[in-house]
């Protein structure tokens, strides 16, 4: 980033970035992480939210930089990026991929099908704010942390005898960012403050005692930027003075000082820029001056903990806590540290409730934090896992609030969706392809060896519908019925009969990311992939489910499962794995970072133990081909998928081969920087994400029409309770377990209907009836696929998953009504 002249200005005099660090004495909340040196890069500084602002803290102690975000700040304006000539280029490309000419398919596709106008628009940051310091570049008893418990910032360190203190904060109720000056001794709060940005034209200015920064999200690709955003700082302060002039302000021999600063855009909606963001800006900062620090951090920890307290994590402590949490992560893999996964688990919740926000945008692929006008992949959302993926955590940890944002964009997604349909396919109900943008593109973008995947709506509908069965709520499914229906409608006017197998196929499309060897060996173009079928199969199931709840389109309905008659069932290979494609392609050598075709198994619940024994061995086969070690968000979804394989251990090796540090130095492979975020390489959010939903399907599982408990535990963690957590049904359970088995469970019943309890070993009710299960569940809200039986290669060497033993119980639950149970 560019810096100006009048942070240049700021920094004439300051001694050289010499760090002498004494190791301060605290007492170390298990909810926080902590450091004992500044960050020197962006990958090690903390991140703060509330939905709409982020902050990146570094704890510089001569220089504090707080780098900004605000969650509307994107290049480019309203547009539809359909390619107008694919109409007339599908019908050649899909006879291409039926002769097995795959190069020239990808080819034509390349060319005639995708985006003519632009690749979809990059996320950006506004900038960042210095706070100087003169002669604080010397300093000792060095301690910064993050607070996940309050969400809050705190900085620590001693120069020439006084001890100097920041604290910080996103505020979720007044949309500010806070920072609080203090001192052990008065009248030392003396430093200088500016905003900088990297947009052209964002020169800083006074008004009156505030700083103030105006820019306009970039031009990319010919898209005129028109997101226009402001920035302003202000300074209450007690003791000593504060005057601004060309945009910096002074604060000189204060007692403390708290900054504000707002930050806002003319952003209403995607296709709507018309609020006064100056108005808005002044607005928030004129609000926050009225109020002190004290009040402003009240009312954020109090709305930040409704959503963080409703689950707890003990795995356990020991001596290993009492390290900074980088080097925690840098030995996890050597050492035993409980303490840190539950951190980790926590991190996660604490990320999603900072950054989606209800009425506000939904994560992206760096959630709300980015220091770049063009970051990687424009950290837009990639729907063909990872915004998905983001939201994993959302309904079991009890975070369902945190939902809404992405559920508006599908409903966004439908309305743009269905211009591209149109427009491309000349088909009915909408389209989503594998990225989208605040503008809610919806055609395909880059190139087609990724972009040419049409199933993204049926994946996004999946999501809305595992929605209702954690809530049960029929007005929810009601108000995104006609968005699962739209996307239903799209396939049944998408789907054509294959001519070298007879099934109804999606064509053209991929296995998300991956080359396979038909042609040349360079092409992702086919027919009828198995990670598209497995996502039809679950869109038109629901559908079908969802027309009987509402009460409407039987008739509908009845094409739908006409349809379904008529795709693939999912094949077993020659290996005895399970088919990437329709062909026995898969090659045991393959350690692509993505494992679409397991989709069945995760997310979904298609591939089982309990229904489907020989299509659980066969997704094993192909996740040990594809092994372990891979990027950050690969290896979270990995996690899941261990724990649905029931293989406790290797999930907690996964886990461990996340939790390893990452330095500035690495430049390939996965795993976590030293703040606790994801590295793919380089950062994305949905790893965290995803290892947060993955400690709970470790724990508590509820996709096989029960609530199994300890599906997946590592000997590890013998003992250990977690409180909280939801499951499909709308049950909200309480687990304790004592060397390895479960000791105690409670089980709080948002909704009347059949629970059903699966678990190795017995439980005594207290105080009601407790029946040993028989048959299907009767409760429709845990749902099981019933999936066509598989077709298997003649080559093949297949076994059937033996289950371990295990008790079925049921209990007729009352809304409102909490059941324990304990051990017999």
């Amino acid at each position: 980033m560019k810096l100006r002249n009048n942070l240049a200005r700021i920094l004439f005099g300051l001694s050289a970035f010499l760090v002498t660090i004494t190791i301060q004495a605290q007492s170390k909340s298990d909810l926080k992480l902590w450091y004992d040196k500044p960050a020197a890069i962006w990958n090690e500084a903390l991140p703060l939210g509330n939905g709409r602002l982020g902050a990146m803290v570094f704890g510089n102690p001569s220089i504090e930089r707080l780098q900004l975000n605000e969650e509307t700040i994107w290049a480019g304006s309203p547009n539809s990026n359909a390619h107008t000539k694919s109409l007339a280029a599908l019908p050649v490309v899909r006879k291409l991929i039926f002769e097995g000419k795959f190069d020239e398919a990808q080819a034509l596709a390349d060319k005639e099908m995708m985006s003519q106008t632009n690749n979809g628009m990059p996320y950006q940051t506004f900038g960042s704010v210095y706070i100087s310091f003169s002669g604080h570049d010397k300093f000792s008893n060095y301690y910064r942390d993050l607070n996940i418990d309050n969400a809050t910032a705190t900085v620590k360190y001693t120069v020439d005898g006084v001890e100097y203190k920041r604290e910080i904060l996103t505020a979720f109720g007044d949309q500010v960012v806070a920072v609080k000056l203090t001192a052990s001794k008065p009248g030392m709060i003396s430093c200088n403050v500016m905003m900088n940005s990297p947009f052209d034209k964002t020169e800083p200015y006074s008004d009156g005692n505030q700083s103030v920064l105006s820019g306009v999200g970039s031009t990319v690709e010919g898209l005129k930027g028109k997101i226009k955003f402001q920035g302003r700082t202000a300074v209450k302060n007690t003791g000593g003075s504060v005057s601004s002039k060309n945009g910096i302000i002074s604060i000189n021999g204060a007692d403390e000082a708290t900054l504000y600063i707002s930050i806002a855009t003319n952003f209403v909606d995607y296709k709507t820029l018309d609020l006064n963001q100056e108005e808005k800006c002044k607005r928030l900062l004129e609000a926050a001056l009225t109020k002190n620090f004290d009040e402003i951090r009240k009312n954020h920890v109090a709305y930040y903990q409704k959503f963080f307290n409703r689950v707890a994590l003990d795995l356990g402590i020991n001596s290993a806590m009492n390290a900074p949490t980088d080097e925690r992560i840098r030995k996890f893999s050597k050492q035993f540290d409980p303490q840190l996964a539950s951190l980790y688990f926590q991190f996660g919740r604490y990320l999603l409730i900072s950054s989606s926000q209800p009425g506000g945008q939904p994560a992206n692929l760096q959630g709300i934090w980015n220091d770049m006008l063009a970051p990687p992949w424009e950290s837009k959302y990639t729907m063909n896992i990872n915004a998905e993926m983001n939201y994993w955590p959302a309904e079991l940890t009890n975070l369902s609030e945190m939902h809404e944002p992405f559920i508006e964009m599908a409903k966004e997604l439908a309305v743009t969706g269905h211009e591209t349909a149109k427009t491309m396919y000349n088909a009915d109900g909408w389209v989503l392809h594998h990225n989208t943008d605040i503008w809610r593109i919806t055609g395909p973008i880059d190139h087609a060896t990724s972009g040419m995947w049409p199933t993204g709506g049926a994946w996004v509908a999946q999501d809305l519908w595992e929605k209702y069965l954690y809530t049960g709520d029929k007005n929810y499914l009601k108000e995104i019925y006609p968005v699962m229906k739209g996307a239903a409608t799209f396939f049944l006017n998408f789907l054509v009969k294959d001519p070298n197998t007879g099934y109804l196929v999606v064509v053209p499309s991929n296995s998300p990311e991956n080359v396979h060897p038909g042609g040349s060996g360079t092409a992702t173009l086919a027919a009828g992939t198995t990670m598209d079928n497995q996502l039809l199969f679950d869109l038109f199931t629901n559908v079908i489910k969802a027309t009987k709840i509402v009460g409407e389109d039987a008739a509908f309905a009845e094409k739908v499962n006409e349809a379904l008659a008529k795709m693939a069932p999912m094949h077993i290979g020659q290996h005895g794995q399970l088919q990437e494609w329709l062909q026995d392609w898969d090659s045991p050598e393959d350690k692509h970072r993505h494992v679409s075709h397991l989709y069945g198994l995760f997310p979904s619940n298609q591939i089982s133990a309990f229904r489907t024994p020989e299509l659980f061995e066969a997704a094993k086969t192909s996740l040990n081909f594809r092994g372990d070690e891979s990027t950050g968000w690969s290896m979270g979804w990995k996690l899941n998928l261990w724990a649905r394989l029931l293989d406790g251990n290797h999930a907690y090796k996964l886990l461990q081969d996340q939790l390893k540090l990452v330095t500035p130095e690495q430049r390939k492979g996965g795993g976590t920087y030293p703040n606790m975020l994801d590295a793919h390489q380089p950062f994305q959010i949905d790893g965290n994400f995803g290892c947060t939903a993955g400690i709970v399907e470790m724990l508590i599982q509820s996709q096989e029409g029960a609530i199994q408990l300890l599906p997946a535990l590592p000997t590890v963690w013998k003992n250990g309770s977690i409180k909280g957590i939801v499951t499909r049904g709308g049950y909200v359970v309480d687990l304790e377990w004592k060397n390895n088995k479960v000791s105690v469970l409670k089980i709080h019943a948002k909704l009347d209907g059949n629970c059903r309890l699966r678990l190795e070993n017995g439980l005594k009710a207290n105080g009601f009836q407790l029946k040993k299960a028989k048959g299907e569940n009767p409760n429709p809200l845990f749902q099981t696929a019933d999936v066509k039986k598989a077709i298997v290669s003649k080559k093949a060497n297949i076994k059937k998953f033996k289950l371990p033993k295990y008790n079925e119980y049921d209990v007729e639950m009352k809304a409102g009504k909490t059941y324990t149970f304990s051990e017999n």
